[in-house]
Parts: C-alpha cells; structure tokens; sequence
C-alpha cells in the first residue's frame, strides 16, 4: 500500500513540477481519500508497464492513477487516448519504440498521459507558482 501511495504522490509531483501549478479535485472530501486507498489497493503488487498496455496485469503510472479514481469514485481524470494521437516523431521517441515493440507499434492502444491528468476538468488549481 505504501508503494501505491508513492506512485500516485510521484505522478502528482510530475504534474506540479511540470506545469508550475497544483490541481486538487473539485469535490474531494473524506469520503474520496478513503474510496482511493481502498481501489489503491487492488493494484498492490502489479509490476511497471514499460509497454503501456491498458490492462491491469501490468500498471503505469498515469494508468493507475487514473484507474483508481475512476474505479472508486467514477471520476475519470483526463480523456484516454490512442498513442497514435502523440507526436511520436521524434529521433529519440522512435528509437524507443523501436526497441520497446520492432515493427508493431500498438497505435491504437488506449493511454493516459499525465498531461491529460493535469487538463482533467475535474480539477481546479488551487496554486500557481
């Protein structure tokens, strides 16, 4: 549980380092922190998703995130996308699809980027640095 925890403190950190800005839920109360330990939890254990499928054998960390509030409060935290919406162009972002999956390149498989996250209309910022 303590792993779950970090992981989703971390991918909040990216956000606030990323964006120079601090999201927080616009109906977060008790009642929430509770649901998402509990849903957390269901994923205690799950090795990194280097592949970034959407499953749960194997977790990333948009992907839990996103996966725990919408299980446990129906809160979807940003809109999933096919990987073939990102600018894979870049020398450095073919390389590493090129080593991750040779020649088939799952293009059409859902993924929840941390931008999303940070775009969520269910969020509010409540800091701006």
């Amino acid at each position: 549980m303590k792993r779950l925890a970090l992981a989703i403190a971390l991918c909040h950190a990216f956000l606030l380092e990323a964006r120079a800005a601090a999201p927080a839920l616009r109906d977060g109360d008790i009642i929430f922190q509770t649901s998402r330990s509990a849903q957390s939890a269901t994923f205690e254990g799950r090795p990194y998703d280097l592949y970034f499928e959407w499953s749960d054998g194997r977790i990333y960390c948009s992907e839990l995130v996103w996966k725990t509030y919408q299980r446990a409060l129906g809160v979807e935290l940003g809109k999933l996308q096919k990987l073939r919406e990102f600018d894979l162009t870049d020398a450095a972002v073919r390389a590493k699809m090129r080593e991750r999956y040779a020649s088939n390149v799952p293009l059409d498989e859902p993924v929840i980027s941390p931008g999303a996250h940070f775009d969520s209309p269910a969020f509010v910022t409540v800091e701006k640095r």
